[in-house]
């Protein structure tokens, strides 16, 4: 038998403020257009998060929903991993006030930073716990006020970047070792500090990037990342039932989509209703196909996602 970490729920949380391209063109003074935006990144509106709102009050909110579609008690848990970009404070870890906010009071809690592929990292810390025994079950969340690091002025990241927090919930289940279990079956996590400087927080704290630069090791690194996926699984790309990529552009994800043969709508995208919510993007996708009732018992779901560092990785879970 072999142990695998199997999604058991999954939630989400975005803000109440939605800030449409026009509104944020008018806002902010934007050297830009609508149609101009949504056609080189897919995106129409983004969530923004209330000036007093926290990343651990939507990771917590996005926690209690996955806890809530899970049916399981926070008693039950040991461990809460949060992937962010934005903590509260530098320390301590943003995990352990979501830990204090839901009264889990046993177990243990971190962050994990890997800027967009957050969740990726922070899904595959979870499974090696989970498989290795040290964990029994774990909620998992990615989490973004991205729109804190933001220049208004820089339409290079202005536009790009919401708000919004993801979750699931992760539980042991024992497999056969096979590609025919459920739950997470491989992860694959990479990363090339030499490109640190393409997408980074500048001295003042504001995002800035390289934006043909991102774009094109993006569409490498993904396609290199899912090829390496399948193979590990023995999987031809067919058998993929549901993409559910890194929400970053309309156009590396159509690529990804083409090049795994996936029809449009097999490929689940919510960047035109969120943006780019860094860490928060995958959960948020994962949990509104799952919910919208897309994503059904038994079917195969690849994640793919590349951030900041560059930082890049994918999973493969049978749902």
């Amino acid at each position: 038998m072999t142990t695998r970490s199997v999604i058991l729920g999954c939630g989400s949380y975005l803000p109440a403020q939605v800030l449409s391209n026009d509104a944020l063109i008018a806002a902010h003074k934007i050297d830009s257009s609508s149609e101009w935006i949504e056609r080189r990144t897919g995106i129409t509106q983004r969530h923004i998060a209330a000036e007093n709102e926290t990343t651990s009050d939507m990771a917590t909110n996005a926690a209690r929903a996955a806890l809530t579609d899970a049916k399981i008690d926070i008693a039950d848990f040991d461990l809460i991993i949060l992937a962010t970009t934005t903590p509260d404070h530098t320390f301590p870890a943003t995990a352990v006030r979501v830990q204090a906010n839901l009264g889990m009071e046993r177990g243990f809690a971190f962050d994990v930073q890997a800027v967009c592929s957050g969740f990726v990292y922070a899904l595959t810390v979870a499974d090696n716990f989970i498989r290795l025994g040290q964990a029994k079950k774990a909620i998992v969340i990615g989490a973004e006020k991205f729109s804190r690091l933001l220049d208004w002025n820089d339409r290079t990241t202005s536009v790009l970047f919401g708000d919004g927090a993801g979750a699931v919930v992760v539980g042991a289940y024992e497999g056969t070792g096979d590609k025919s279990d459920r739950g997470i079956l491989s992860t694959h996590l990479h990363s090339d500090g030499r490109h640190y400087g393409l997408l980074q927080a500048d001295d003042a704290g504001f995002a800035r990037m390289e934006g043909q630069e991102v774009f094109r090791h993006a569409v490498k690194n993904l396609a290199d990342v899912v090829d390496e996926a399948l193979a590990s699984n023995n999987m031809k790309p067919e058998e993929i039932d549901w993409l559910v990529p890194h929400q970053a552009n309309q156009r590396i994800i159509d690529g990804t989509g083409k090049k795994l043969g996936l029809p449009a709508e097999r490929v689940v995208s919510t960047i035109a209703k969120h943006a780019n919510t860094s860490a928060a993007s995958i959960p948020l996708a994962l949990a509104t196909a799952a919910h919208d009732g897309r994503i059904k018992r038994g079917q195969i779901i690849l994640l793919d996602a590349m951030g900041g560092g560059f930082t890049w990785g994918a999973a493969v879970v049978r749902w």
